[in-house]
């Protein structure tokens, strides 16, 4: 099984922000810097989170980790719509794998999805 650390879930899980928790230096494991747009995230760099997850090379579309951490940006930009689409193709995405979110918690992609899905939702409702 797949192993690769995101921070997207793990902001959304804890309905914050700006995550307040410390991360690991590693930053993306098993992709090459900036792929999953990582520390742009960790940074609060919402806009260049978005541009590195969306022209990313070397990495498939359909990535759950890319997926989630996109869908994080698109929220964090009030993309809420484009947000949803990504999570809820994480969730039916054909590969699962387990994800090191930015306060060491491993998790299941197809979870982590759902939470970070449920979370928006949450954060939409109670608008």
């Amino acid at each position: 099984m797949k192993t690769v650390k995101i921070l997207g879930a793990a902001a959304g899980l804890l309905m914050v922000s700006a995550p307040a928790l410390a991360a690991p230096a590693e930053g993306e494991i098993g992709y090459s810097q900036g792929t999953l747009g990582y520390d742009a995230l960790m940074a609060g760099d919402n806009e260049t989170a978005v541009k590195q997850l969306e022209t990313a090379e070397g990495i498939s579309e359909n990535d759950p980790a890319r997926l989630i951490n996109l869908g994080q940006a698109y929220a964090r930009t009030g993309r809420t719509g484009e947000a949803a689409e990504m999570f809820m193709t994480a969730i039916n995405s054909k590969h699962s794998f387990a994800l090191v979110l930015s306060d060491g918690t491993v998790i299941d992609s197809r979870e982590a999805a759902k939470l970070a899905l449920n979370n928006l939702n949450h954060r939409l409702a109670t608008r």
